[in-house]
């Protein structure tokens, strides 16, 4: 087969990566309207999201393992072929239980698919090449989450909630074959090729430079998925929206998460030149976004989900800086998928504890609490990059 240009397979990661986020946010997006549909509560149903999220964190680890020892083409055709399987069992499903245990095997699967691009793209690549791929891929993600959320209102008022994991499924199917006809692979060897980069070269090793930079994924994963989970249910509670409208409002977000994203990688190429800098300024605006929230977003619906939209898309802006830019500095230590699958698993840290968390938050304390949390879990990560950015003028 001829062999297709970088530029097709950039947009080739990101078809595939927002099919990725299809088959695993749905659930998520359309919680509020299971809880409606079966009648179990928020907490019992949301044990499914926790768990996937636990078992996506470790899988990133063994997938970034895996993914410098191993064709990641093929890590990736398994893991999006394991997750279609689980969207097209979860309708299937009785009771909470058995949902929270196959949604942490699709969390588990879900994890075949970031470290292994990166290692791709690291491989195809040269730096500025993988810097510009990392923000187009990125997009990705939030043009999946805008899928879910358009199409799970209209799915949701024809067929029902379990449609959406059928369509998904159907979504997965399709990639599946695209992704085995036109993945490249790459000339497999364990050391990736040295190119022009500011990367040490030794071993790998977690320092205090390392340990800040996981603080900060964790807690950009504790507002960046918690907050998208929940919006619909925030919505649906201090509206009365109802349930289809709720989610469906919920589309703002990923809008402007891509204008996050684009807005996250002009600052980095072109103000700070540095993706911690960048990454604490990000954070400092969602600080603003979630206190804005807290004192005003009761008001009105309209303030609500745009503050909402500002603290989610601070926190992917954060992401494209901290989870894409950051381990292409690490490139010369032969570690390349383990650095990307150990930072990204600390995405997922955060959003497990977040999403049961605010469950449980919400059900005792109430929306105002839990909002002024987001607030100081903003601030915390702003001053934790603050910290980092000496260490990393440092090293880098």
């Amino acid at each position: 087969m001829k062999k297709i240009s970088n530029g097709a397979v950039v947009y080739l990661f990101a078809v595939t990566y927002l099919v990725s986020y299809v088959t695993r946010i749905n659930y998520g997006a359309v919680l509020v309207e299971m809880v409606n549909a079966t009648g179990f509560s928020k907490t019992a149903l949301s044990v499914a999201l926790t768990g996937s999220f636990i078992t996506y964190g470790i899988g990133q680890i063994i997938s970034g393992f895996f993914g410098d020892k191993a064709q990641p083409k093929r890590l990736v055709f398994w893991g999006l072929l394991t997750s279609v399987t689980i969207n097209v069992l979860i309708p299937f499903c009785s009771s909470p239980t058995v949902m929270a245990a196959l949604w942490s095997v699709n969390g588990l699967a879900q994890a075949f698919m970031w470290p292994p691009m990166v290692r791709l793209m690291v491989s195809l690549f040269n730096d500025d090449e993988y810097r510009k791929a990392s923000v187009k891929v990125s997009y990705g993600s939030s043009l999946g989450t805008i899928v879910v959320f358009l199409l799970s209102p209209l799915l949701i008022s024809i067929w029902g909630w379990k449609s959406v994991f059928f369509v998904s499924a159907a979504f997965g199917v399709v990639m599946l074959v695209i992704w085995q006809l036109l993945c490249p692979e790459i000339n497999f060897s364990p050391e990736i090729p040295q190119k022009n980069t500011s990367a040490p070269i030794g071993n790998f090793k977690i320092d205090i430079l390392f340990v800040l930079i996981m603080i900060g994924i964790v807690l950009q994963g504790a507002l960046r998925d918690g907050v998208t989970t929940w919006t619909p249910t925030y919505i649906d509670d201090m509206f009365n929206l109802g349930s289809a409208l709720a989610i469906l409002t919920s589309v703002v977000l990923p809008i402007f998460s891509m204008f996050c994203h684009g807005m996250g990688g002009w600052l980095y190429y072109k103000v700070f030149k540095s993706p911690v800098l960048s990454a604490g300024v990000i954070f400092g605006a969602g600080t603003l976004a979630a206190t804005a929230l807290y004192l005003i977003g009761a008001k009105s619906a309209v303030i609500s989900i745009i503050c909402l939209a500002l603290l989610v898309g601070a926190m992917h802006g954060v992401n494209l800086m901290l989870i894409c830019m950051v381990p292409a500095f690490y490139k010369n230590t032969g570690k390349i998928s383990l650095v990307s699958g150990l930072l990204n698993a600390c995405t997922y840290v955060g959003s497990a504890i977040s999403t049961y968390g605010i469950a449980l938050l919400t059900d005792n304390a109430g929306w105002s609490v839990t909002v002024g949390v987001w607030a100081i879990i903003a601030l915390v990560g702003t001053a934790v990059c603050l910290v980092a950015i000496p260490l990393w003028n440092k090293k880098f």
